[in-house]
């Protein structure tokens, strides 16, 4: 085994194939869900699964410390399916939530446990419409992004190496979407190998994660992390 993981949000679009990717590697990765039902997939995988709700910070510190792990990995979020526009207010909501409040617990658990490097899902399209694409990862956000910037401060002031990972709009599956959105995407397996790579590559900072086009500029995780677009788990 290479190390620990603790990835938070281990059932989710992007977790389960990251999962499946670190395993390959040789970690020895413990991933959370809130959800009872679902530790059974995560055992297929090879992962350790811990049912814990990120917002009972102490129930969070337990198993963070329990897992013990040298890198923690954020890549919770909690909106509907396929992105339903009926359900989208709420789970906006709640997904901002996470971003303050549950980084905040996932934070204080990573140091709390001795982790030495956190990586963050956030987005790559709350750049303020002001700026000028391509967006750099140097743009201003969109000031009513607040828990987005919440997420990222909380990730980067931490005591540890903090990584953050704008991703694109994502498809593929698990997503609702079979096919890239314009204005900057990213497939979810691509997405995973980003979280993959950023384990072991990378300063501390933000890095933007979407295909090549004129929305994004994907140039840094480019060279920094030799991360690529076009990556695709073989099944």
């Amino acid at each position: 085994m290479k190390g620990r993981i603790f990835v938070a949000g281990a059932t989710g679009a992007v977790g389960k194939p990251l999962c499946q990717l670190l395993v390959a590697d040789g970690w020895r990765v413990t991933g959370s869900t809130r959800k009872p039902g679902r530790g059974n997939e995560l055992r297929a995988l090879g992962v350790e699964p811990v049912i814990v709700d990120v917002f009972d910070a102490e129930s969070l510190r337990a198993a963070v410390n329990a897992a013990w792990p040298d890198v923690v990995i954020h890549q919770l979020t909690d909106l509907p399916p396929a992105l339903d526009p009926t359900q989208m207010e709420a789970g906006r909501a709640r997904n901002a939530r996470i971003r303050e409040e549950g980084t905040r617990n996932l934070v204080a658990a990573a140091v709390g446990a001795g982790a030495k490097r956190m990586i963050a899902q956030s987005i790559a399209f709350a750049y303020a419409a002001a700026g000028t694409p391509p967006y750099r990862e140097d743009a201003p956000l969109d000031p009513a992004a607040r828990a987005v910037a919440s997420l990222e401060q909380q990730v980067l002031a931490a005591p540890l190496v903090g990584i953050v990972l704008r991703y694109g709009r994502f498809y593929g599956p698990g997503t609702g979407f079979d096919k890239p959105a314009a204005g900057g995407a990213v497939h979810v397996e691509a997405a995973a190998d980003a979280a993959r790579r950023a384990v072991t590559r990378g300063a501390q900072g933000v890095y933007n994660v979407a295909e090549p086009g004129e929305a994004l500029s994907s140039a840094k995780a480019n060279a920094d992390l030799a991360w690529t677009s076009d990556f695709r788990i073989a099944h």
